[in-house]
């Protein structure tokens, strides 16, 4: 603990963000530089505690004070290094993470905690500025192989864990670009693509391969071929079928899931072209009040829409934390994001009866749950941010009755294998991330990649592997 009165004297300070009528002119992050003075006060609030509860709240095991240590001492080498023994991306869970850890901080009792998220974001920020390897790699080939299908968060973190062991690591993306929700799921106000590139960059210097346009099932290239020129295969291919709102009118044109509109937003901004789903001059209308639909919040304000509502279909949350969410559990209470400064309405306990129009959406017909009045109201655009499904397996090629579990996620064993597809091949398949834990957060998604990595380098190597396996097959609870 290298101040103890730090969490007295400083208050919590983060980042400010630029002014909302500048940044809506542009794509860029919202948050303007901290200076170093300024972050390594917000490292002395750390108590150091007996118990370090944050680390526990944190999926990946974060060594929280100690890295706030290094970070108040401005010993910013060893801050990274004990960063990246436990988390592969701090820079995407330093910018999109929720941050269970800072509502599991024991200085969150009675005051602030600790920016812990934020303090990530510099920490791996000052790696890179200074030239510290990101990536690790092994000096021993091991000679094995591993095909990973997609490439998002948990992908990503599998790859980068059995390269790092010496594994030569495949990986196969069915989008004509590496990154999955990273690349066309978030928007670029949230993480801009050059910091994903730049990770990218560090991950293929260390000899991961990746394939873009390559749809297991499709082109060419089937799961029974991966497991004929593997040695080991792993499924991280998300939890990409949305949830929909089953009303009348749910067919008409200008009703889409939001990710369809949040991955053409995407790609006109980083490819310069017009987005092919455009908010410009139209009333919009998102279902759902999750970050999904925040980050459609922000999105439909920078192509200039007309007016924007969020809609969902709960009570508005609590503003401060409710006696049955006690710490250090996550509590779900009222949140504003960067978006919701922007502008736009909210309406809370709010159900969706039916979407109107001839051909084209022209309308939305709501009802309040508490009061029943039923309201109609504009709606040029409907987003639908309702979560997902599970994941897309059709393409797979395989036809396995206990493929899936009763919540339409993979169903793994202890080991993070398949086990339903063990019989008919002798390499083995595993599965992690949201495709087996449904949709969750970025940092379990990590955390998932790095167990199933784990698991993967005991099978190659017929030994207790030496790579950290966070947490367990959450499919292993139901």
């Amino acid at each position: 603990m290298g101040k103890p009165t730090g969490f007295l004297e400083f208050p919590r300070q983060g980042p400010s963000t630029r002014p909302v009528p500048v940044r809506l002119r542009d794509w860029r992050e919202v948050y303007e530089p901290q200076n170093d003075d300024a972050v390594r006060e917000q490292g002395a609030r750390c108590m150091d505690c007996g118990i370090p509860f944050c680390m526990q709240g944190c999926p990946l095991g974060n060594r929280i004070p100690t890295f706030n240590d290094l970070v108040y001492r401005g010993r910013w080498d060893e801050a990274a290094e004990q960063l990246l023994d436990t988390n592969n991306f701090p820079e995407f869970t330093g910018r999109l993470c929720p941050a269970p850890c800072e509502s599991a901080c024991v200085l969150g009792i009675g005051a602030d905690p600790v920016t812990i998220e934020r303090l990530e974001y510099e920490v791996i920020e000052h790696a890179f500025a200074r030239g510290i390897a990101v990536q690790r790699s092994s000096a021993i080939e091991s000679g094995r192989r591993v095909a990973i299908v997609g490439s998002g968060p948990s992908g990503l973190a599998a790859a980068a864990q059995l390269r790092s062991a010496g594994h030569h690591v495949e990986i196969f993306e069915r989008a004509d670009a590496i990154g999955g929700l990273l690349r066309y799921g978030i928007p670029e106000f949230k993480l801009e693509k050059r910091v994903l590139d730049r990770r990218l960059s560090a991950m293929s210097e260390a000899g991961v391969i990746f394939h873009t346009s390559a749809n297991v099932g499709a082109n060419g290239t089937s799961l029974t071929r991966l497991r004929d020129e593997f040695d080991a295969v792993i499924l991280a291919v998300g939890s990409t079928r949305p949830r929909l709102i089953p009303v009348p009118g749910a067919q008409l044109e200008g009703v889409y899931p939001a990710m369809t509109y949040l991955e053409a937003a995407n790609r006109a901004v980083v490819e310069k072209i017009p987005s092919t789903i455009d908010a410009a001059g139209r009333h919009v209308i998102i279902l759902g009040g999750g970050d999904t639909g925040a980050d459609c919040l922000g999105t439909a304000h920078r192509q200039g829409a007309a007016s924007v509502t969020q809609i969902e279909i709960m009570d508005e949350p609590p503003h401060e934390r409710p006696t049955d969410q006690p710490w250090p559990t996550m509590a779900r209470l009222f949140k504003i994001t960067s978006a919701h400064e922007e502008g736009g309405e909210r309406r809370f306990a709010t159900e969706t009866l039916e979407f109107g129009g001839q051909g084209t959406i022209s309308e939305i017909t709501l009802r309040d749950t508490h009061s029943e009045q039923v309201v109609t109201a504009p709606a040029d655009l409907v987003l639908i941010a309702a979560g997902f499904v599970g994941p897309e397996v059709e393409g797979l090629g395989v036809d396995a009755p206990e493929l899936l579990t009763a919540r339409d996620t993979f169903s793994v064993n202890s080991h993070w294998r398949v086990h339903s597809l063990d019989l008919d091949h002798d390499t083995p398949v595993f599965a992690c991330g949201d495709a087996v834990r449904g949709q969750s957060l970025i940092v379990w998604a990590i955390a998932e990649g790095r167990s199933a990595a784990s698991a993967v380098d005991a099978h190659l190597g017929a030994r207790p592997s030496a790579l950290p396996a966070p947490v367990e097959p959450y499919s292993l609870s139901w």
